[in-house]
């Protein structure tokens, strides 16, 4: 099976511009594609794991990645898929998170000598002339057609900005510049993305009279057509620090039993024909199925360690007097008490748990928190210092969702 069709068969391919070109280039291993990451937080998260291992499986084909970080279009924000216009972040802010993002690519990416590039479009876009662009890029772009582009129709009931305006000529000049500089001649990106980079193919065919290509990846969404990577508390991190380990296990431990199967197809690096064979599985097997996703994406992202941690104490929370050092656990200080105890919203909060102490009270008064084992009936109840000492308590949220917390 060619990488093209592995591609395929994992659902992982929405639109190409020329399936035969893209097929030879990445089948030869010919092909040195980009996908952009804007910085707008110190962590990727499970929204980018597509894009990365597409990059990963098309960089064991032979091809060579450029993860391209938009320290310049950051600036800027992209609209697509918005109703708002992103918040604007300094300029130390976008390095730092720049330098967070290699670090955590890493893991995905081989970037030794000729292997991979990374680059921020900084280094280009801040250099450029406004009045040299209009002219020799500006001039190649149609508003008419811009206005079509599915990433601007969603804004212009709320107002496009003429800042957000621009996104689509940066993004298109990125390509354009890097098929000059480093050959780059192929743009992946995720299917929200299309106008974007039929954009920098069009401008590269009109200034160069050469052809480029681009191709889009599946967006991970839930059978109910979200988003995946959101929970309560927000989104889920590819950084231990952001997301736990153990955290980013039962994430997917917990995905729905219609998605486990993409997942483990789009996701990890099983073999097609033994996730195949999951196909029949049902009931007791699909907890099953999602254990095995669960355990190859926290080996991916935090090491096979990490991972056997993470399945040892969520199975030890369902068997009784099971071991809770590997739960998540939040040490708690003296200063968090307030005469000797502490509120069951405030330590709620404090875990991490919830985002307010209004969605505290929400699941209290619902009934979907309990401590040790016992429902909480009240949001004023107070957790003595005696019971957060050795072993501390085990709060648990939902059906699923189990922390501990004791006092340091």
């Amino acid at each position: 099976m060619t990488i093209y069709d592995e591609l395929q068969a994992r659902g992982l391919i929405a639109q190409v511009t020329d399936e035969e070109e893209i097929k030879e280039l990445i089948n030869n291993g010919k092909a040195t594609f980009y996908i952009g990451f804007d910085p707008t937080a110190d962590s990727l998260h499970v929204g980018h794991f597509m894009a990365l291992m597409l990059m990963r499986r098309l960089q064991r084909a032979g091809n060579r990645p450029i993860a391209l970080i938009g320290g310049g279009t950051g600036m800027v924000g992209d609209p697509s898929g918005r109703t708002d216009m992103r918040s604007m972040m300094t300029v130390e802010t976008i390095q730092h998170n720049c330098a967070c993002f290699k670090k955590q690519m890493s893991k995905f990416i081989d970037f030794s000598e000729g292997k991979a590039l990374m680059l921020n479009n900084a280094d280009w876009l801040m250099k450029l002339n406004y009045v040299e662009l209009l002219r020799e890029v500006g001039a190649c772009f149609s508003v008419n057609n811009m206005l079509r582009a599915e990433c601007y129709k969603q804004r212009m009931e709320k107002g496009l900005s003429f800042l957000e305006f621009n996104y689509m000529i940066m993004q298109s000049y990125d390509f354009y510049h890097m098929f000059q500089t480093v050959g780059c001649n192929l743009q992946c990106g995720g299917d929200d993305q299309w106008s974007n980079m039929l954009g920098g193919t069009e401008l590269i065919r009109r200034k160069l009279g050469k052809d480029a290509y681009a191709m889009t990846i599946t967006l991970l969404l839930t059978s109910e057509g979200k988003k995946m990577g959101k929970t309560q508390a927000g989104a889920v991190w590819l950084d231990p620090e952001k997301t736990s380990p153990y955290d980013f296990y039962q994430y997917w431990r917990n995905v729905d039993d219609a998605d486990v199967l993409k997942c483990l197809r789009m996701l990890t690096d099983l073999p097609l024909e033994q996730i195949d064979e999951m196909d029949q599985w049902e009931g007791a097997q699909l907890n099953r199925a999602k254990e095995i996703l669960a355990f190859e994406l926290t080996k991916l992202v935090h090491s096979e360690e990490e991972a056997q941690k993470a399945q040892d104490a969520a199975r030890a929370l369902f068997a009784q007097g099971g071991d809770r050092s590997n739960m998540p656990t939040t040490t708690l200080a003296q200063e968090d008490l307030a005469d000797g105890s502490i509120g069951i919203l405030d330590l709620m909060l404090k875990c991490g748990l919830v985002p307010s102490k209004k969605e505290a009270r929400r699941l209290i008064e619902q009934g979907g928190v309990s401590l040790d084992g016992e429902k909480v009936a009240s949001v004023e109840l107070a957790v003595p210092a005696g019971r957060l000492t050795g072993e501390g308590v085990t709060i648990k949220k939902g059906k699923k969702v189990f922390h501990r917390a004791l006092l340091g």
